[in-house]
């Protein structure tokens, strides 16, 4: 059995491939066994993989399951001590794999951990899709040391101490494999975006932590798959980020939580039609139709989890610090409001 395995998950990206692949082999190897696991891309992928790396396993699922299931699908078929969930438009570093296994070696109780993501078009600014690691409001909305809504800090150097976090990206997750494998992997009902904070938020249910290790770097595209603007996007984030509230919160919360989610995503819903984004207006609409149609699928996965106090979650509303109150930096929000 390897004790680390890169696995990145591909969906017709074969022009991401061919331009980050040779900085994973070359940052990876001898530490990490590096696979990659193709989600039924209807390009010439595995083709182009096969003739220019055949040293390279390739995985190849059946059907396009999105994230949670293309991962859960492939990750069955690998044997390894950690897994490395790393997206095709990520350009690694020398040196990035191992100072996130030893941190994670030093505590068994962490479960999973991130590595700080910073932008490949803006390397000086942290990038969305993580940052300096992962947080969430009382209200569940996600944010990242580094990065609060569409707001990006510079990256200097305010942020290299690890810590524990709510949630680590899954553009770049460093997961124990038997944790990962204990959980189930990812809600597949998700498809894609917020699977992450899901699986994270039913891991510290059980205790465990979730880490950022600063002393890895890695630079992110983004919207690889699904460009910002996409309606789909839209849709997806609303409709499992109520899932994940419903699937997580502890019983006392559900009703304030969401009551005001309700107002809230109203409020959203309007701005999307009066700045002529009907589309997303729709896809909110949307998100909320398929969440209350499928209750009882979401009830009994509630059922499932043993609820407790997590640390790490902000106890304030982040919409209201920012929008009304002009916070843009994480270091603008009181540490006294996490819980602990």
């Amino acid at each position: 059995m390897a004790k680390t395995a890169v696995v990145i998950l591909n969906w017709n990206g074969k022009s991401f491939l061919e331009k980050f692949l040779p900085s994973v082999l070359q940052h990876s190897m001898p530490y990490a066994d590096v696979i990659v696991a193709d989600n039924a891309s209807t390009d010439d992928s595995v083709e182009f993989l096969r003739k220019a790396y055949p040293e390279i396993e390739v995985i190849c699922n059946t059907e396009n399951g999105g994230f949670a299931k293309g991962y859960n699908d492939a990750l069955s078929k690998v044997n390894a001590e950690y897994y490395i969930l790393l997206n095709s438009d990520i350009e690694v570093t020398e040196n990035w794999i191992q100072p996130v296994i030893n941190l994670m070696e030093s505590d068994p109780q962490i479960a999973a951990c991130q590595p700080t993501i910073r932008s490949y078009h803006n390397p000086a600014k942290f990038e969305y899709a993580g940052a300096a690691g992962g947080f969430i409001d009382a209200y569940g909305y996600p944010f990242c040391r580094g990065r609060i809504f569409q707001q990006l800090e510079a990256d200097d150097n305010q942020y290299n101490n690890p810590i524990e976090v709510f949630w680590a990206t899954g553009a770049c997750m460093f997961v124990r494999a038997e944790i990962f494998r204990r959980f189930g992997g990812f809600d597949e009902d998700f498809f894609a975006h917020m699977e992450e904070i899901d699986f994270c938020w039913r891991v510290k249910h059980e205790g465990l932590k979730i880490m950022v290790c600063p002393q890895s770097k890695v630079f992110h595209v983004g919207g690889g798959t699904l460009p910002k603007q996409s309606s789909f996007k839209t849709y997806l984030n609303m409709r499992n980020n109520i899932s994940l509230l419903y699937k997580n919160l502890p019983a006392e919360r559900l009703f304030p939580v969401f009551a005001s989610r309700l107002i809230l995503d109203g409020v959203a819903a309007f701005k999307f039609l009066v700045d002529g984004g009907f589309a997303d207006f729709w896809a909110v609409v949307r998100a909320h139709m398929s969440f209350y149609r499928r209750f009882p699928v979401h009830r009994k996965k509630r059922q499932a989890i043993n609820h407790s106090s997590v640390s790490c979650i902000y106890q304030g509303n982040i919409v209201v610090d920012h929008f009304l109150r002009g916070k843009n930096k994480f270091t603008d929000i009181s540490t006294q409001k996490f819980s602990k």
